[in-house]
């Protein structure tokens, strides 16, 4: 369907990939995947044709219709929802204004017999193709979408410019899947989701009949959609024929085999050169010298494959604090608008969290998750009952505007010496190498930093503090798997208690054995594991 051939590409005096060929068949499920920086947009737009390579060719096999999702929504406005969701289909859009142009022509009485006749034929046409190409069900299948997607039936005729950014992002990807095309370019699709949005996306390209090609930091949604793998590394491209945790196996198979084979490669090449060395001066050894130079020549060395250096966070000894960690009674919460409408999020909350507890915090968009988060913290009043910390409980508290509390005007390091002073210059390089910031990166300053980059700053000084709750909001939003993976070892190996909230399967199902489960104004909490809990749910469904 496409094929890219032996592609080269430099960007910003980089070399992305050289030399490097793969092709998308129909209906085939690809993850893209590589460190950032490697080249996995540009793929995109390689194909898209918004780059082209500087050598090698991208190919099409017939007419092939693409649709491309990325993180760059671009202007929207004018419109409601469903319109610019309709719109996103642009054939159908224009068949739609071109028979509300007839119709408007045939009402007009002045019309003689012939031009009647005329429009009627053209109306004709481009209704069999409206039919054909699914104009009668677009709006229904946009409302279908849409409300898949999070925004809900009474929003869809909402003017588009009164959305936030992130509902903006769900409306762009919607006139993405309305298309239906051959193939569809999926760059970050569950950043801004949650978790119930996350599952109906999942389940519709699980179902979807054409291609995908697409980068997730969301490795349990990769699992369930991909049957294959293509790594961007080092400038080159290599196709695992499955699903990321395949992907995973197998490079590490590869990497002890590529290692194996330099290792062995090596050892003959140091016995063949140390026997040139010992007889190139001896005549009688002339032939046979001169035959294992021109062998060593001809020889194909093995190149060994360089494994991203594994880091790992040195957490800090914490005070153990009380046996009860925070103790919720009564607990209700009711936010006011500005018209004084009443508006109660829950009421009557009541529960013990316990030492060493990790609370996956669960429920659906508006049941109150953060609200109660943010008042065990510390952060915000309740309207009733109370949330009372144990004896020598300190909080650590990550949260959705918790990035707007670093100091813009200082570098990486500055605001890691100012938060972290009594720890060494060199022991916070090794902390922000942990984190993913190596070399000059340390010195960018925070208001050049994306909201992933920010977020690694902020918890890489909350798991180097002496703070024995953690509470997380969100912390895995923005991150990449490999930065997610660095936190999850942390946070695995941490001695103290968490509660925390997170879109991420994989990082629930690995941390988490407790869950509580904020539903309908009331709190549950379940001693289980994530998966015991989504297995228990199911079957009372």
């Amino acid at each position: 369907m496409i094929n890219l051939s032996n592609i080269s590409k430099v960007l910003g005096g980089k070399n992305l990939f050289s030399n490097v060929s793969f092709q998308i068949n129909p209906g085939e499920k690809i993850g893209l995947v590589g460190a950032n920086g490697t080249g996995k947009t540009t793929i995109f737009r390689l194909i898209v044709g918004d780059e082209r390579p500087d050598e090698g060719q991208v190919s099409f096999l017939g007419q092939t219709k693409i649709a491309y999702f990325s993180q760059e929504v671009g202007e929207m406005h004018g419109r409601s929802a469903l319109e610019e969701v309709i719109e996103g289909n642009s054939a159908v859009a224009q068949l739609r204004h071109s028979l509300s142009q007839y119709e408007a022509l045939l009402c007009d009485p002045t019309l003689a017999t012939q031009q009647m006749n005329e429009i009627l034929e053209k109306m004709g046409d481009a209704q069999i193709e409206f039919e054909r190409r699914g104009g009668y069900t677009i709006e229904s299948e946009a409302q279908e979408i849409l409300t898949g997607l999070g925004i809900t039936p009474e929003d869809h005729n909402k003017l588009i410019e009164n959305f936030s950014g992130g509902r903006k992002m769900r409306i762009a990807l919607a006139k993405v899947l309305i298309v239906m095309p051959d193939l569809i370019l999926m760059d970050e699709p569950t950043n801004y989701l949650d978790m119930e949005t996350i599952l109906w996306l999942e389940k519709w390209c699980q179902s979807f009949k054409g291609a995908i090609l697409m980068t997730s930091h969301d490795r349990e949604f990769l699992n369930r959609i991909i049957k294959k793998t293509i790594e961007i590394a080092a400038g080159k491209i290599t196709i695992y024929s499955g699903n990321y945790d395949f992907y995973t196996k197998e490079r590490a198979v590869r990497l002890k085999q590529n290692e194996a084979q330099f290792n062995r490669q090596q050892d003959m090449l140091k016995k063949e050169e140390e026997f040139i060395a010992r007889f190139q001066a001896r005549a009688s050894h002339a032939a046979q010298v001169q035959s294992r130079v021109k062998k060593l020549e001809k020889i194909e060395r093995v190149e060994l494959v360089s494994e991203e250096e594994e880091m790992s966070i040195l957490l800090p000894e914490i005070p153990r604090g009380g046996n009860d960690v925070a103790v919720i009674s009564n607990l209700s919460k009711t936010w006011y608008d500005s018209q004084k409408r009443a508006n109660h999020v829950f009421s009557n909350l009541t529960t013990t969290i316990r030492r060493q507890e990790k609370i996956a915090v669960v429920g659906v968009n508006g049941a109150g998750k953060s609200t109660l988060m943010k008042i065990i913290a510390g952060q915000i009043l309740p309207t009733a009952g109370s949330a009372n910390l144990g004896p020598s409980i300190a909080v650590g508290y990550f949260g959705q505007y918790t990035l707007e509390s670093l100091d813009f005007e200082k570098t990486i390091f500055e605001e890691m010496q100012a938060k972290l002073s009594h720890h060494t210059d060199a022991f916070l390089r090794n902390l922000l190498a942990a984190f993913l910031f190596r070399g000059d990166e340390i010195f960018k300053k925070i208001k050049h930093l994306s909201g992933g980059e920010k977020a690694r700053v902020v918890l890489a000084y909350l798991l180097t503090s002496k703070f024995n709750f953690l509470i997380l909001d969100e912390p895995t939003n923005h991150l990449d798997i490999k930065s997610r993976e660095v936190l999850l070892d942390s946070l695995k190996r941490y001695q103290g208690t968490i509660m925390m909230v997170s879109h991420d399967r994989y990082f629930l199902h690995q941390l988490t054995n407790k869950v509580l489960e904020v539903d309908k104004g009331s709190v549950y909490l379940y001693d289980s594991s994530y998966q015991e809990y989504l297995d228990r749910k199911q079957a009372n469904a």
